[in-house]
């Protein structure tokens, strides 16, 4: 038994050794594609201070590495958060846009910028939206002090529903700032300023740690209330926190780089399907793929039409839609056989 777990251990260890690579190689060729493309002794001779481009440097530093660790943090921020979501709730559908979260934000954001406020007022605001939609769920989705499931998602939904229509409403009204107020609404990580980044790249890695590190009792959860009682696991108080926590990270997330869709849905799917069922490996394995699956996103996004660029929303919502169908179509024939 000990040597099984060891050989198991050992294992996880190799994979997120694995995926580590991978993170780094999505990373050097989002650094060296775009729209000036940057060869590989380009970078090395910017990098070791041989070749004095400031434009090339700018390039790297200035404009493609702050970006690139913003597509770290949202993609994997998004990708544990849903997987979270998706084990204390037992609901497959269960993803940040669906609990009205994202839609909290978009409202925040779209209402500052109506009003014509700095950024760092838009991400206030967005914030602010997002934690009043969290509250307003997390009351409404509560039974006997503990989330039910359903009325939780149902609640999310309405909830979203009405912000997305008051967004409708506001927009209306917008006139120089509609084409910004769209670009949020669809996801875009080209706005966000260097200090907000590193605010998001800190709080996604701390909040997912946390997250990360209760995954052995998302399993419990899995058996039942009162099996998780008598296993040690207080059900009530890690679904509460749990939600909390991981909407607060959803809500830091969304203020900077708005609304971008299928990652908390699709990653965790993917994991499931490669992995298993264990969160004690789904969660790590997600912010991974999370944040290597936003960075080629946002690669493609910034190549497709250069020198302009789409919202990287679009990006994820045109791969993420067909792998979701498809992976439901192949859950579906395997829960027949």
């Amino acid at each position: 038994m000990a040597g099984t777990i060891r050989i198991r251990n050992i294992n996880f260890i190799l994979l997120l050794v694995f995926l580590s690579i991978l993170l780094l190689v999505a990373i050097f060729i989002s650094l060296f594609i775009g729209s000036v493309d940057i060869t590989l002794s380009e970078f090395f001779q910017v990098l070791f201070g041989s070749k004095t481009d400031d434009t090339l440097s700018q390039i790297i530093f200035e404009i493609r590495l702050p970006r690139i660790l913003l597509a770290l943090a949202v993609g994997g921020g998004l990708s544990v958060a849903g997987a979270v979501f998706q084990a204390i709730l037992m609901n497959p559908l269960a993803e940040p846009y669906i609990l009205g979260i994202s839609s909290g934000g978009a409202f925040g954001a779209v209402l500052a910028i109506a009003l014509n406020l700095s950024f760092i007022l838009v991400q206030l605001f967005s914030f602010a939206g997002a934690i009043g939609v969290i509250a307003i769920v997390f009351m409404v989705g509560k039974r006997f002090g503990e989330l039910e499931p359903n009325v939780l998602i149902l609640s999310g939904v309405m909830v979203g529903a009405f912000f997305s229509a008051i967004i409708l409403l506001i927009m209306n009204f917008l006139d120089d700032s509609f084409r910004f107020a769209i670009f949020y609404l669809m996801g875009n990580l080209s706005v966000a300023d260097s200090s907000s980044i590193y605010y998001v790249l800190i709080c996604s890695i701390v909040l997912s740690l946390i997250l990360i590190l209760n995954s052995y009792k998302y399993n419990v959860l899995s058996l039942g209330s009162e099996e998780a009682k008598h296993l040690g696991v207080n059900a009530k108080l890690i679904k509460n926190s749990s939600y909390l926590i991981s909407s607060i990270l959803v809500g830091a997330i969304v203020s900077v780089s708005g609304i971008i869709g299928f990652v908390g849905l699709v990653v965790p799917h993917i994991c499931r399907l490669i992995f298993g069922i264990d969160n004690r490996i789904i969660l790590p394995v997600s912010f991974f793929l999370g944040a290597i699956f936003l960075i080629i996103a946002d690669t493609i996004s910034r190549i497709v039409i250069s020198p302009s660029e789409l919202p990287v929303g679009v990006i994820t919502a045109i791969i993420g839609a067909p792998i979701f169908i498809y992976l439901l179509k192949k859950k579906f024939k395997m829960s027949n056989r």
